[in-house]
């Protein structure tokens, strides 16, 4: 499972919803949001002003520039500039890196993704376009019928969309000419696929596979998030779940179908949904809750103004597909999308999978963690983090609060959670600790690493009930950890992975990028500090 909710902030107007929904139509003032966006965007401009300097600064050949991606800056004015990399007009994969600079524009750090030189014998591929895809769509088609793990269904059909590009392949740190393919196609469950396949240019071999759909598997009950406050737009003498004062955000019903936009739910009378399955309208509540309190956790937690800090909102859809037993966020749609789980009876709603779903869209326009070994893992591991901390903000009664991921789902329906961050090895197959074979699980699993170091940095090792759950975390070393508290440790994380972490950040590399970001914010020499090494080598991450 992947992605999760928090809290949602109510606006000038809100639909209040009471068993069944009461309230009034939002009319809210969209100028923040605008205001912020362009802000953003005028700093990515200037990012993109100074790029050939930067370029030369840092001794980059005469055919590769640099293209913003993201830029943060702090209270005191030092900046981080995010950039992607071009060799010769073609991405190069791998190729991204983070430029820290003081407020007067001197640079001080840089981190890279790969530190390999881009030097390519030539930028003619012996293999067609043409052919580079149709060996990435055989690449795909041999797995019909295969899961590539436990909890993936297995692909049922392949087709190839688009042609295949070519790219500079460098993630690996041997830099070499490429193509990307995307290679569409369905699962048995009815997940969509989006494969995203890295080819070399040279010999047709596989350098890469990404799953772009990225899924949760599980099932859940009935309407998750109980009486909660939601904002709605007002047309004429109709209220839908539109929120314009959160980018516009809004829930649409698919009515069962597995393809399309669907439609937006909206109603006469303002009250959505009563609770029950059989309302349709319930589990959109559940959605659109999810979308808002993920936008209030990011925005008054970390001040970013939706998931690509742009100001735009994210689509949610419900009812997708017929008895399926999933959840999934899509870049390229921009949107959540829930089926309704077994017998269409029981949704994928809960808070705790929007919001780490969502926070993959988070990793995706900041980092970009490669989603595959222990970047992958980190990738995993953030959602699970950040969904956590969104249902701690929300803290809804409906849901308490916990260290536990998709506990309301069911989804092995034996009652127990999905995964664990006090021991993620009470699942029977994640990681309490870093070793050198941590890269080769599946992403799910890998993340345990992550996951422990989290639970321990913010409430420390060995037996306690945390908001009456029981919880007891071991160390790797035997050592005893007090903690930092929930929020500083998150705080830290976000400020790692938005300024730090790269597209191959790996658990060594996020030890190093979590203590700069711990100096940043509490100062070298703080307990923050020594408590984010010492939890580390608590998870054997040294």
């Amino acid at each position: 499972m992947k992605r999760k909710l928090a809290a949602v902030a109510v606006l000038s107007a809100t639909a209040l919803l009471t068993g069944v929904v009461q309230g009034v139509a939002a009319q809210a003032d969209p100028a923040p949001q605008a205001r912020g966006a362009q802000q953003h965007a005028d700093l990515i401009a200037q990012a993109n002003g100074q790029a050939a300097k930067v370029a030369h600064a840092l001794s980059l050949g005469g055919q590769e520039q640099l293209v913003a991606k993201d830029v943060v800056v702090d209270a005191d004015g030092t900046r981080h500039l995010r950039y992607e990399r071009t060799f010769a007009g073609l991405p190069v994969l791998g190729g991204d890196l983070v430029v820290h600079q003081k407020a007067d524009g001197s640079t001080t750090a840089v981190d890279k993704a790969v530190g390999a030189k881009l030097a390519l014998p030539s930028l003619t591929p012996e293999i067609a376009a043409d052919q580079a895809a149709a060996q990435a769509t055989g690449a795909v088609q041999s797995t019909v019928g295969i899961a590539a793990d436990e909890d993936e269904a297995p692909l049922t059909e392949v087709r190839q969309t688009g042609t295949a590009a070519l790219v500079v392949w460098a993630a690996d740190g041997n830099p070499r000419l490429a193509y990307r393919t995307t290679v569409e196609g369905l699962r048995a469950d009815g997940t969509p696929s989006s494969q995203l396949l890295v080819t070399d240019a040279a010999t047709g071999q596989v350098l890469s596979t990404h799953e772009q759909v990225q899924t949760a598997s599980g099932s859940g009950k009935g309407v998750f998030v109980g009486t909660v406050p939601l904002t709605t737009t007002q047309s004429g003498t109709s209220y839908q779940l539109k929120d314009a004062g959160r980018g516009g955000q809004a829930t649409y019903n698919l009515k069962n179908k597995t393809s399309g936009s669907g439609t937006l739910f909206a109603n006469s009378t303002n009250v959505f949904g009563n609770g029950l399955v059989s309302n349709q309208e319930s589990a959109a509540v559940d959605a659109q809750y999810g979308a808002a309190a993920t936008w209030d956790f990011y925005k008054n937690t970390f001040g970013r103004n939706g998931i690509k800090n742009d100001g735009v909102g994210a689509v949610s859809r419900v009812h997708y597909g017929t008895n399926y037993v999933n959840a999934f966020w899509s870049d390229s749609c921009f949107c959540m999308t829930y089926g309704d789980g077994a017998s269409n009876t029981h949704p994928l709603t809960a808070l705790d999978v929007a919001g780490h779903e969502m926070s993959h869209g988070v990793t995706s326009a900041t980092a970009g963690l490669n989603y595959s070994g222990e970047s992958g893992g980190l990738n995993e591991a953030t959602s699970d983090i950040f969904g956590t901390m969104v249902e701690w903000y929300a803290n809804l009664a409906a849901d308490k609060p916990d260290y536990l991921i998709g506990e309301q789902i069911n989804i092995n329906g034996d009652g127990k959670p999905l995964r664990y961050m006090d021991q993620p090895s009470k699942d029977g197959r994640s990681a309490d600790y870093w070793s050198s074979s941590v890269g080769g699980l599946d992403v799910h699993y890998s993340s345990g690493v992550a996951n422990h170091f989290f639970y321990l940095l913010a409430e420390g090792s060995g037996a306690k009930t945390i908001n009456g759950v029981s919880y007891n975390s071991p160390t790797y070393n035997g050592s005893t950890l007090a903690g930092i508290g929930r929020d500083k440790a998150a705080k830290i994380w976000y400020r790692a992975l938005t300024t730090y972490f790269t597209s191959t950040t790996n658990y060594a590399a996020a030890r190093t990028g979590t203590l700069k970001a711990a100096a940043d914010l509490y100062g070298a020499t703080s307990a923050e500090y020594a408590a984010v090494a010492a939890t580390w080598s608590a998870v054997n991450v040294k």
